[in-house]
This record gives C-alpha cells, structure tokens and sequence, in this order.
C-alpha cells in the first residue's frame, strides 16, 4: 500500500483552530509549507516581496482547503514593515500559534568575488529577518505556547566553495534557533529543518548528477520539507532545539 506524507484525505486535522504565519510563501517550498499546513487545518497568513500575482493566487488555493488565509506584503530587511505585518496579522486571526521562517535568498558568487553588499544582503534576509519576525511575534507565540520552524540548509552543516556567503547565513540561523528554543522555552519550541538538494520539474533532470550521489538516489522534493515542517508543527512540545536535515543522506 503506498503510503503518503501528507495529510490531505486523512481527515485528521492536527492544526485545527490554530493560525500559521508563512514567510516567503507565495512560491516555490514556501508554498507547497503553506497548503500542507492548511489541509491540516490550520489559518495561514503569508508574506511575499514583488510575488503579488502568485501571493493571491496562493491565498485563494488556501481559502479551498476551507481555511481563513491572507497575503502581506513585505520587505523582510525593514524592521518596521515586519512589526507592522505581525501586528496585523495577530490583530486579524486573534493570534498566533505558528512561526514558519521560510523566506531566504540564494546565489553563487566565488568567494573572492563576493562583495561586502552581497555578504550584508544574504544575512539580512537569511539570518537577521527570521530573528526580527521571530522577536515581533514573540509575545503572540508565547500566549499561546506555540511555535517557530525556521528553514534552514544542508550549506548551513556542511560547506559549498561557491556559496560562502549563504551557507555562512544558514549556519548563523541553525544556531539562532537554537539559542531562541533555549531562551523562550518553555512556552515557546523553536525547531529547524535543513533541506539538501530540492528540485520541482523539470528542474529535476538538470541536478541527476546529486541524485546519483545521494544514499537514497533522488533528489528531494518539496514534500520532504513540507512534511518535516509539518511534524515540528504537530509534534510534541517537549521536542525543540533540533535541526533535521532533509537531504536523503546526502550530507552523510
């Protein structure tokens, strides 16, 4: 019998009543966290920069699944627009019981090339935006002894010559969460999830060469990530401090 890492179809909704914030969830990985947690029930607001076609097209996606839903947008490196996208957000759902930190930035530069703007610019959207989205939210998610899922990488653990600044981003984020689950427990369980090579598509052929070198020989799609984004949800409270690597064995 095939089995599934969603929980669409099960009729088990484990975030009933509970309302999630997405960062970055109009595309791609941020998307596909955001529906996950919605057929499990959960409100989902989510945020976009310059993605406002996708962001609504995201939220009507949503508002299917039978879920209260809305897009916010936001620059991530303004303190004041993320204070003002939280306040608001707690101030429509009546709170917050869910934090997934999933927007990011990614390029390749050599490291000799990369230039002081570039290194400031991948750790204020990778590293200093989740702890100022996390530090708005903080009172909401203590209230309501809830939680942070931040997403982290597989170049945050180990290291990639041409991605210095972003693995360098992602390993500061694995750290922060485990400074916030020690600081805010115990009302509040922050965990990390790191995805390896994750690939939608066509996309898919272009990186057989990873594959190839993964124990579990496939790349790693976006329902790996949903799915651990999902358990850190759902698990028990007790669990936090953890970072989970999704990368079928790659970073062994």
């Amino acid at each position: 019998m095939q089995r599934t890492n969603s929980l669409e179809g099960s009729g088990v909704k484990l975030l009933e009543g509970k309302t999630a914030l997405v960062t970055g969830a109009a595309r791609r990985i941020g998307r596909e966290i955001a529906l996950e947690l919605a057929r499990a029930g959960a409100n989902v607001a989510i945020t976009y920069l310059r993605s406002k076609v996708e962001a609504e097209a995201t939220v009507e996606d949503l508002r299917a699944l039978g879920v209260r839903a809305l897009a916010a947008q936001v620059d991530l490196t303004s303190p004041e627009e993320i204070r003002a996208v939280v306040t608001a957000v707690t101030a429509e759902f009546g709170g917050l019981d869910l934090l997934v930190n999933n927007a990011g930035f990614f390029e390749s530069v050599v490291m000799e090339e990369i230039t002081p703007s570039q290194w400031d610019h991948m750790f204020a959207t990778n590293t200093r935006a989740p702890f100022l989205v996390a530090q708005a939210a903080h009172s909401s998610l203590k209230q309501a002894k809830g939680r942070i899922v931040n997403v982290g990488s597989l170049g945050g653990i180990h290291p990639w010559a041409t991605h210095a600044h972003y693995c360098t981003s992602k390993a500061a984020l694995h750290m922060l969460s485990q400074t916030m689950a020690k600081a805010w427990a115990p009302e509040i369980s922050v965990n990390c999830v790191a995805p390896g090579m994750i690939v939608q598509g066509e996309l898919d052929e272009a990186y057989q060469h990873f594959a190839e070198k993964t124990p579990m020989r496939r790349n790693g799609t976006a329902k790996d990530v949903t799915a651990a984004v999902l358990f850190f949800a759902t698990a028990p409270h007790f669990i936090t401090g953890q970072l989970l690597a999704v990368d079928g064995g790659l970073g062994l």
